[in-house]
């Protein structure tokens, strides 16, 4: 499978700032920090799985991986305050 641009390489779980970025590029300032760490997990999952690059399951997420993705997606939200 060839691939045009960098946005149509596959994500994974284990790829949290890919993650957090896409997030970040999706909601913008809607969410800030604390905003971001209280975002239920169930709803942190739905919005992974919509990432149109995405190549996973829901079966193989843990809370490790949500974790590290609001943790990444806070980062990102920093450096573009």
């Amino acid at each position: 499978m060839a691939f045009e641009h960098i946005d149509d390489l596959p994500i994974t779980w284990s790829d949290h700032e890919d993650i957090a970025m896409k997030l970040y590029e999706r909601f913008g300032d809607e969410f800030g920090e604390s905003k971001i760490y209280r975002i239920r997990f169930t709803e942190l999952i739905d919005w992974v799985l919509e990432i149109s690059s995405f190549e996973g399951t829901r079966e193989e997420c843990t809370e490790s991986h949500l974790e590290q993705i609001q943790a990444k997606w806070v980062y990102e939200w920093r450096d573009n305050q």
